[in-house]
Parts: C-alpha cells; sequence; structure tokens
C-alpha cells in the first residue's frame, strides 16, 4: 500500500500523437496520495489517454512526470509498477486469464515478476496471499475460483486486488462502475474509501457526475486533449462540470418529439433462451420504443441477445409483421430485419483493429459490391463520410482504425453501422455505457429519429433517468421475469426501483 506521508503525483506539458490524432497537447495534472481525485471529460477528451501514459502503456509521449518534485521515467507498465502506479482498465476481461484461478491472477506479477529464476511455484503461498488481500477488502470469492466463472462485479474486485497486492501508491479506476449494480459500486466505494485510509491515492475516470461526487475529494476536467480545469469537489457543482465538459450549456439532454405510433409490429410469447430468461411477453408498436428495466443481473443482456439469434434453446415465438420468425444465429436476426447494439461493444459490437469505414459498411456489403464479388471502395467511404457527419462522429478521417476513437466515438460507429440496413427492429443493449453527456445527447437524438421513420425500438438499460426520459413503455426485468409492465407518463423511478428488486 501507500506510505504515510503525503506523496505528490505531477504530470507537466504531456502530449502525445497517434496516426492521425493529436490526443494530448500539452496537459497539466497532479494529485496526492490519500485522496480520491475525479478525471472527467467528453468521449475524445484524452482523460483515459493521459492514464495509459501515467500507466505506462503508451511510452512515445512527450512532456515530464514527477513524484514529490522529482523527475521519473515511465516508458513502459514496469516502470509505472514500480512506482507503486496500478490500473484498472475499463475492459476488465482483457486484463485477466479467464482459464487460471482468482489467485493466480492476484498473483500474477509475483509469477511471472518476482519468482527469478525459480523452477517451482508454491501455490500454497499465492492462494494463501490472495486470500489474505480478498480478505482485506471484505471480497467473498473463492481463490482457488476459475475467473471464467466469476460476475463482471467480481472479475473488476480481482483486478484491484492484483493491483494493490504490490506496494500501491496511485490506483487508476477507468470507468469502474459501469457495469456494476447500485449495491456494487457502494462496495466498491467502501474499498475506495479504505484505500485511502491506507495513504492510496485514486484516480476516478467516470462519466457518472453523481457518483464523482460522492466519492472524490478533486477534479480534473479536460477536453478535446486539452486541461481545462482543476478544482475542489466543494467549490465546484455538477452543471459547471458540464459545462466545462462541453464549451456549453447542455440544455435538455432528450429531444421532445412528437411520434405518431402505429400498428404492432413486433411481438415475443412465452419466449425463454433455457437458461436466465424465462416466459417473456412483449408487444412493440411502430415508432414506439419500449424499454427493458431492471438491475445488473436481472436478464436484461440475456434477452436482447436471444432475440438477435445468439440463445441456445429459445423457445416461445418471435413475430415480426404477423410472421413467425426462426433466428438461429445473428445472421438470420439480420435478414428478418433485426439489428443488435450489444453492452459490451468492444468484443461484441465493433472491429477496433479495423477501419471507421469497414465498421460502419460491414453489416451491408452487398449494397457496395459488384455482382456479389467486388468491394466498391470509393462506394463504402462515401457512404462512411455520411454516417460520419449525420451523427457526428469525431475522426480525422473514415480509414483512421477504430482502436483510436474514444469509447463513445466507437459506440456512435456501433449504432451508425445498421443505419445502412434499414432494419425493423433496433435493439439497444445500455448504449450509453461509458459514454459522456454530450455524446449521449446525440444517442438520444439518434433514437428519436430511427423512431420518427416508424423504426420499432426496444432499450434495455439499468439507467432509471434514461428509462424515464426515452422511452413510451417498460417491462421491468426481475430474475429473468417481467415483474411489471409500466407506462412511462404514469410511473416513476421510485417505482421502476421497487419492481426492479422484487416488490410486488
Amino acid at each position: 500500500m501507500g506510505e504515510g506521508k503525503p506523496i505528490k503525483l505531477q504530470m507537466k506539458d504531456i502530449s502525445i500523437e497517434f496516426p492521425g490524432v493529436k490526443a494530448l497537447k500539452n496537459v497539466d495534472f497532479m494529485t496526492m496520495t490519500g485522496t480520491s481525485h475525479a478525471l472527467i471529460g467528453a468521449n475524445g477528451a484524452g482523460k483515459s489517454t493521459l492514464m495509459k501514459v501515467l500507466s505506462g502503456a503508451y511510452g512515445h509521449y512527450t512532456g515530464e512526470i514527477y513524484i514529490d518534485d522529482e523527475p521519473v521515467q515511465i516508458r513502459n507498465p514496469k516502470d509505472a509498477k514500480d512506482l507503486g502506479i496500478q490500473i484498472v482498465y475499463q475492459e476488465v476481461d482483457t486484463a485477466l486469464v479467464p482459464y487460471l484461478t482468482v489467485g493466480e491472477n492476484i498473483m500474477l506479477d509475483y509469477s511471472v515478476n518476482d519468482m527469478g529464476k525459480k523452477q517451482v511455484v508454491s501455490w500454497g503461498y499465492i492462494h494463501k496471499r490472495s486470500k489474505e488481500i480478498l480478505d482485506k477488502m471484505n471480497v467473498k470469492v473463492p481463490s482457488k475460483k476459475l475467473v471464467s466463472e466469476l460476475t463482471l462485479a467480481e472479475k473488476q474486485m480481482v483486478l484491484i486486488a492484483r493491483a494493490i497486492s504490490k506496494t500501491c501508491r496511485f490506483l487508476i479506476l477507468d470507468e469502474p462502475t459501469a457495469p456494476l449494480s447500485h449495491s456494487e459500486t457502494e462496495e466498491l466505494f467502501r474499498i475506495v474509501r479504505d484505500l485511502k485510509q491506507e495513504h492510496v491515492g485514486v484516480i476516478f475516470i467516470s462519466h457518472r457526475l453523481p457518483e464523482l461526487f460522492e466519492i472524490c475529494d478533486d477534479i480534473t476536467v479536460m477536453r478535446d486533449g486539452e486541461f481545462v480545469v482543476n478544482e475542489s469537489m466543494r467549490e465546484i457543482n455538477q452543471n459547471q462540470v458540464v459545462e466545462y465538459m462541453l464549451g456549453r450549456k447542455l440544455g435538455d439532454q432528450f429531444p421532445q418529439m412528437d411520434i405518431q405510433k402505429g400498428e404492432t409490429i413486433f411481438e415475443i410469447r412465452n419466449f425463454s433462451d433455457g437458461e436466465k430468461v424465462h416466459d417473456i411477453n412483449i408487444h412493440a408498436k411502430r415508432g414506439e420504443i419500449i424499454g427493458i428495466a431492471g438491475l445488473v443481473g436481472a436478464g436484461k443482456t440475456e434477452l436482447c441477445k436471444a432475440l438477435f439469434g445468439l440463445g441456445r434453446a429459445n423457445s416461445g415465438d418471435i413475430i415480426l409483421h404477423g410472421k413467425k420468425l426462426r433466428l438461429r444465429s445473428p445472421h438470420d436476426a439480420v435478414k428478418q430485419g433485426i439489428a443488435l447494439v450489444p453492452e459490451e461493444r468492444r468484443k461484441e459490437g465493433i472491429l477496433v483493429g479495423e477501419s471507421v469505414a469497414t465498421n460502419l459498411t460491414a453489416v451491408n456489403l452487398k449494397k457496395f459490391s459488384r455482382m456479389n464479388l467486388f468491394l466498391n471502395f470509393k462506394k463504402e467511404k462515401e457512404a462512411a463520410r455520411e454516417i460520419i457527419q449525420n451523427l457526428g462522429i469525431k475522426t480525422p478521417g473514415e480509414n483512421v482504425r477504430l482502436q483510436n476513437l474514444s469509447g463513445g466515438n466507437q459506440q456512435k460507429v456501433a449504432i451508425g453501422k445498421w443505419l445502412m440496413t434499414e432494419a425493423e427492429v433496433y435493439i439497444f443493449d445500455e448504449p450509453t455505457k461509458g459514454v459522456d453527456v454530450g455524446a449521449k445527447k446525440d444517442i438520444f437524438e439518434l433514437i428519436f429519429q430511427l423512431a420518427q421513420r416508424g423504426k420499432c425500438i426496444i432499450y434495455a438499460s439499468c439507467e432509471l433517468s434514461e428509462m424515464m426520459g426515452i422511452t413510451d413503455r417498460m417491462y421491468v426485468l426481475y430474475d429473468g421475469m417481467i415483474a411489471k409492465e409500466l407506462q412511462t407518463s404514469e410511473t416513476n423511478e421510485e417505482e421502476i426501483l421497487f419492481y426492479s428488486t422484487g416488490g410486488k
């Protein structure tokens, strides 16, 4: 853990470029051990990039880093770890080895680095030490359980345990609460408060402003790769933070549109996926936005995937325009006019190593091919440029690799690729997860425009304010079943939460 007296960390004049993208421009950042510091900005502001510089993931930056006014060199992850700087990334699955146990993952640095030329692994020490760390965090996960069997929240706790298994002065948490339920978030905050007591400095990257005001002492705001302001949380409010992030006032987040509803075009009858969701009955009209509400683990994602042909043993009926659909794969779903924007966009919704243009046109290649054999690259790029402009995707061009774009702009691409398909039913699973307030507004406007065009929208989210702001009707899921159908205009967040937690 960190040491007793406060330690100051400073980053000065940090700049970094990627092909076609100047991600950071002379950024300053300062924090102390024993405090929690919010780092916030719109998608593409550079906050994750700045923390990747600090954690050694990007070594080609210019500028200086100081610890207690002494210059330090951080050009790779080992440099950062040796200085007591640890990071827990948003995409937890990419940082864990699924076929190893919890204990082996926590002690991974020990196994790889500290054993040196030892030929014998002390499994007893690995599991004893990892259990001590988990007990100290009050995390009830068996050390010998496989990581592949854990929930997202448990995986995140394992990564935090790994980070503090060695000397940790500064712990960076990138969107740590995005996959967590309310109770899991409270547990994470308890751990953060304990770490502060042990003189660890915690840096929070998040878009959830109420949480930041609850847990953080200071805040740094970035915009367009530049430093904007550093303030004490006591000296600033949420509206000011949003204005600093966007460089303007936000206005109404949810569009105000009067959308005419048509006939019922989509029905789900007595539907089960054979595992998580059971006996689901839903109907949706043309131009209607239907909400699927519920807490983390209620079965929202499983339902969305099953409706997209990803279930194994589906039973019941999926009916579109009066015709029963047989969906054995996502290919079948796309052919029948169903589109899905998945929760885990980097794993399931986009091709991060490919260009923006390739991603935007991937689901409708026929439209850009001659005789279904030769791709018309000029036509493909023209279509991609049109969607980039219409959705306000921040990218230097359509040929830039998607991995070089921010999370919010990647999400716009994940949505934008479906606009060329003319699907009938659009399923959105947590589409604003890890997205800033400005990009959220763009996504909401896009969804309303689809509804205006007579599309049927299914919107799954655990964000109650979004349920109230964007849907016409909603179904509340609890333990894989529909607990209640609610008219949005006649309900409130308290009632949604009541049914989400098993109320009857």
